[in-house]
C-alpha cells in the first residue's frame, strides 16, 4: 500500500465515494478506505434514493448509468391499525419522465458501482482496511493509522465518511463521545423475493416504474413508522423506530417487523413472497441540532458521519444529502490544495458550501420536526382516529347516521381530545 496521498477518504459509501470521485476527477491522488471486503457489504437500505443532483453533474444520464432498481412514480402514506388501513396516494406522470425524482436501489450493488466509478477516475480503493486512529502533527490531522500492513497513511486532508457512529469524527473531537438515544433510530428491513410480473400487477406498475409507501401505526406504540418499496423483482419492507422509545417498550425490532408483515393489508401485498434476508442499521434522526462540527485542522466530515439526515414522517432523506455533502467535501479539499492551506480556517469553506446548499437549508427548515415526531399520539391514536372515521362513513348497518361535523367532533373527542388536536396541528404546522 502506498503511504502518502493528496487526500484520504474513510468509508466507501455514497458520501465517501462521491468525495473520492470529485477529488480524483480534479487530478488529486486519493485513497478511499473501506473496512468491508467490498463497498456496500455492511450497508442496509430499504428506502428511496431521491434525485442525486450532485452525481448528475458527473453522470448526465445517471438513470441510465447507475444500477437502479425502479424509478418511483407512486407515493403513498398509510395510516394502519390492526385490522384497517387509510391510504393517501399520489401518482403523477411527471415522475415517469427523466430526470426521475427518485429510485429504489440495492445498496451493495449501488455502492460498489459508485466506488468503481471513483476508481475509474483515478482513486485508489483499499478494502478490508479499518482505520484505528488518526495521525497528528502540531495539532493538525495528517493521516490515519490502519489495521492492515501495519500501516500509517499520510495526507494533508482526511474526509471522514465512516457512517453514523463515525470513529474518525469522534477521534478528531468534532462530535460527542456518544450520541443521545433520543436522536437515534434503528431501521430493520426484510427483503422479499417476488416475480417482477407479480409486483407490476399488484402495485399497478409497468416497465421499470416503482412505488413507495410510508406507513404510520404499525409499530405497536413505539415511535416510528414503516415502509414498503418495490425493487425490480423483490420488495423491501421494514420499520424505522426511535431508539429510546424502542428500548423503553421492551419489544424487539424483529418481533415488531414480523407483526407488521402479518397485518392483513400488508400480508396481501407480500402474499407468495419468499424471505431473502433481514438486516438492521442505525439512523441519525436528530436533524439540524444533531449535526456536529463538520471541519477541523486537516479533516472534513460528510454524510451520516455528520448526521446529515432528514426525517419528516413523509420522507426520509439521507443518501441525497450524503452524496451532496461528499461532493462538497471533495471540492473544499481541492480548494485547500490550491491554497496549500489545510488549517481549520481554510477548510471552513466546506461549512459555507453546506450552508449555501439545500443540505443545511432543508435541515434548518425541518429543525423542529424531530421534536414533533416525539408525540406518541401520532403512532396510535391518529391512525385509529382516521380508520375509525372512515369505518363509520362507509358502514351501513341500519342505524341513523350523524352529520359529518358531529361524527368528526365526536370521534376527535373520544380518541384525541380537542385541545390535543389543536396543539398537535400547531406543532405540525411549525415543524413542516
Amino acid at each position: 500500500m502506498k503511504r502518502s496521498f493528496d487526500a484520504i477518504v474513510i468509508g466507501a459509501g455514497p458520501a465517501g465515494s462521491s468525495a473520492a470521485l470529485t477529488l480524483a476527477k480534479a487530478g488529486l491522488d486519493v485513497a478511499l478506505l473501506e473496512r468491508g471486503s467490498y463497498p456496500g457489504e455492511k450497508n442496509m437500505f430499504g428506502g428511496v434514493l431521491h434525485r442525486l443532483t450532485a452525481l448528475e453533474e458527473h453522470f448526465p444520464e445517471f438513470w441510465n448509468q447507475a444500477p437502479l432498481e425502479r424509478h418511483i412514480v407512486k407515493k403513498s402514506l398509510t395510516f394502519l391499525t390492526e385490522e384497517s388501513s387509510f391510504n393517501v396516494n399520489f401518482d403523477t406522470q411527471a415522475s415517469d419522465r427523466t430526470p426521475y425524482n427518485g429510485y429504489t436501489v440495492y445498496r451493495p450493488r449501488f455502492d460498489r458501482w459508485l466506488a468503481d466509478e471513483a476508481v475509474k477516475a483515478g482513486a485508489k480503493l483499499y478494502c478490508g482496511c479499518t482505520v484505528e486512529d488518526l495521525l497528528r502533527e502540531d495539532g493538525r490531522i495528517t493521516g490515519v493509522k490502519v489495521m492492515r500492513d501495519g500501516g500509517e497513511i499520510k495526507a494533508p486532508v482526511v474526509i471522514a465518511a465512516d457512517g453514523v457512529l463515525s470513529f474518525a469524527a469522534k477521534k478528531a473531537g468534532l462530535r460527542r463521545p456518544a450520541f443521545d438515544p433520543a436522536q437515534m433510530a434503528v431501521g430493520v428491513k426484510a427483503l422479499i423475493d417476488l416475480p417482477k410480473e407479480v409486483i407490476d400487477d399488484r402495485f399497478g406498475l409497468v416497465r421499470d416504474q416503482g412505488a413507495s409507501n410510508e406507513l404510520v401505526g404499525c409499530t405497536q406504540g413505539v415511535r416510528g413508522g414503516g415502509f414498503l418499496y418495490t425493487n425490480y423483482d423483490s420488495l423491501s419492507i421494514g420499520l424505522v423506530m426511535h431508539l429510546g422509545s424502542l428500548s423503553e417498550s421492551g419489544k424487539t425490532p424483529y418481533d415488531l417487523l414480523n407483526s407488521f408483515m402479518e397485518q392483513p393489508q400488508m400480508a396481501k401485498l407480500l402474499k407468495g413472497g419468499r424471505l431473502l434476508e433481514y438486516s438492521a442499521h442505525l439512523v441519525p434522526e436528530g436533524g439540524y441540532d444533531m449535526v456536529p462540527e463538520t471541519y477541523g485542522d486537516g479533516i472534513l466530515v460528510a454524510g451520516d458521519a455528520a448526521a446529515l439526515c432528514i426525517v419528516t414522517g413523509l420522507n426520509l432523506e439521507g443518501i441525497n444529502l450524503a452524496t451532496h455533502s461528499g461532493t462538497l467535501a471533495g471540492q473544499a479539499a481541492i480548494e485547500a490544495h490550491g491554497r496549500k492551506d489545510f488549517s481549520k480556517r481554510s477548510l471552513s469553506c466546506y461549512q459555507r458550501m453546506l450552508e449555501n446548499s439545500y443540505v443545511m437549508q432543508d435541515l434548518k427548515l425541518y429543525r423542529r420536526t424531530p421534536h414533533m415526531l416525539h408525540n406518541d399520539r401520532i403512532y396510535t391514536q391518529y391512525p385509529e382516529l382516521l380508520c375509525g372515521i372512515m369505518d363509520e362513513i362507509y358502514r351501513i348497518d341500519g342505524t341513523p347516521k350523524d352529520t359529518m361535523t358531529k361524527l368528526l367532533m365526536r370521534t376527535v373527542k373520544d380518541k384525541i381530545g380537542l385541545k390535543n388536536l389543536l396543539a398537535d396541528v400547531y406543532s405540525g404546522w411549525r415543524a413542516l
